[in-house]
């Protein structure tokens, strides 16, 4: 019987924890929705179900019905100890959807927030969010095209969304060391507050305030992007400590990769200019207008874009990645106004142009045959769960990360086995460390290691310029996935 579980506002958000999951060696799944959960079948098999809500672009009002439903299918499920798993970048109406788990998990249940994710150089000082040595207002995140945030100050953040009373326990009580987060809690929880965020720079001061709430004996709701729910879990008892979980290398030469490039955000668009360098990298422009027009418009640019790949996937020698994009060329459309000139719903643009993606690589799959594919890649939360919609698919196995927020599985049902990794469109790597180049090389490169490893490139083509890490190009075949 699973005994975590966690609510995320999106797919790859949903894998980011699984992953720090499955890496301590819980059995862990991440279904799209409450339904597919529900109706899966060996789940009492599971260590850790993580259910993902699709609901971070959603009113307030959808947000809380999507989220509350997800906790009751989870509970229904025998979960013990709940998590809401939040964007690193606090994107959506994270109080809300807070709210929304607390109202079911008990009135004596507690939000403990702790937005630091130090893997991703995301923290937490004083209460204002930090990435990357940057203030989150001053980061794409700002101007996200259908979740932009503009408040720095978490605590201000959240008291504008939920109902509950919202405190922060300082990186200074966080340093002073467990006993000192232990009565900084209590006095914030005295004070009437239903909503806890508590600082952090290093995964070890997460791991001081995990051992305060163990020593609290609270109903803790865990509301962070991943380490804190992994550092509840392993204190108490529920997983072993985390290494390394991926498979074997594999041997997928000859083999093509297939990348749907959804997020429109500047690092997602860098990280793909320097993909489409080497020449054994194909890309598909799929112009995003007639998406966005639906109708006979979309299935003529969708068709377009499989006759393309087609013709490629069937030469004398396959690309070694075919990406298909509808960002890097033209002039970036704004979304909102998109909608807005043709009286649509807010978000159906990005929908749109997100669903055409997930058709495309699923009439490939099926023109060309699963024999020449190594695996799927894709960018932002929403391209993964249409492609993986388009697919037939509803759960991934998720397995390991090769950096974090990127995150490794396997499909289940349609497809079974095929490996995919997504990455988030704001996730920006590892910075300037000059390492992990076997992202970019074959299974006959030589590169050893894994990037958090200390992994060197032995003929110094590692692909960090701009000071991004730009892991975008093919997946690795290295790490047996692709």
């Amino acid at each position: 019987m699973p005994l975590i579980g966690a609510v995320a506002d999106d797919l790859t958000g949903a894998t980011t924890t699984g992953v720090l999951l499955a890496r301590s060696k819980a059995r862990t799944a991440v279904y799209f929705n409450e339904e597919a959960a529900q109706k899966a079948d060996g789940t009492d098999e599971l260590d850790a179900i993580l259910i993902s809500s699709n609901s971070r672009p959603l009113p307030a009002n959808e947000a809380y019905e999507k989220v509350k439903s997800a906790t009751v299918a989870l509970k229904n499920m025998g979960v013990k100890y709940f998590s809401k798993r939040i964007d690193t970048t606090l994107r959506g109406g994270v109080g809300v959807e807070v709210d929304a788990v607390l109202d079911q998990v008990g009135e004596d249940a507690v939000a403990v927030v702790v937005p630091a994710m130090p893997q991703s150089r995301r923290i937490l000082v004083g209460g204002y969010s930090v990435i990357d040595g940057v203030a989150l207002i001053n980061t794409p995140v700002a101007q996200d095209v259908r979740t932009p945030v503009k408040e720095n100050y978490i605590p201000r953040l959240l008291a504008g969304q939920t109902r509950r009373q919202v405190g922060i326990v300082t990186l200074d009580r966080v340093l002073a060391g467990e006993e000192s987060v232990r009565k900084a809690l209590e006095e914030r929880r005295n004070e009437g507050c239903g909503v806890i965020v508590v600082d952090g720079i290093t995964l070890g001061d997460v791991e001081t305030i995990a051992k305060a709430c163990i020593a609290l004996k609270w109903n803790v709701v865990a509301v962070d992007p991943g380490p804190f729910t992994s550092k509840l879990a392993f204190y108490r008892d529920l997983i072993r400590a985390e290494e390394p979980n991926l498979p074997p290398k594999a041997d997928e030469a000859g083999k093509t990769v297939l990348i749907a490039a959804g997020s429109a955000t500047p690092v997602t668009k860098k990280q793909m200019e320097v993909l489409c360098e080497d020449s054994r990298h194909v890309r598909v422009p799929v112009e995003p207008v007639p998406l966005i027009e639906g109708g006979e418009a979309a299935v003529e640019e969708v068709a377009k874009a499989v006759a393309k790949a087609k013709e490629l996937l069937e030469g004398e020698t396959q690309p070694r990645a075919i990406l298909f994009e509808t960002a890097l060329h033209g002039e970036l459309l704004n979304l909102d106004e998109e909608d807005n000139k043709r009286h649509y719903a807010g978000g159906m643009s990005a929908n749109r142009i997100n669903a055409g993606l997930g058709s495309i690589i699923s009439q490939v799959l099926e023109k060309t045959g699963r024999e020449k594919i190594a695996g799927l890649y894709t960018t932002g939360g929403d391209t993964m769960v249409n492609v993986c919609y388009q697919l037939g698919v509803e759960c991934l196995e998720v397995i390991d990360y090769v950096i974090p927020q990127t995150d490794v599985g396997r499909l289940v049902g349609s497809y079974d086995g095929l490996p995919v990794v997504g990455k988030g469109g704001l996730s920006n790597g590892c910075g300037n460390r000059n390492y992990g180049a076997e992202l970019c090389h074959d299974s006959g490169g030589s590169c050893r290691g894994r990037p958090d490893d200390g992994a060197v490139c032995a003929d110094g083509n590692c692909p960090v310029r701009d000071g991004i890490y730009h892991y975008a190009v093919p997946v690795p075949v290295y790490y047996g996935c692709i």
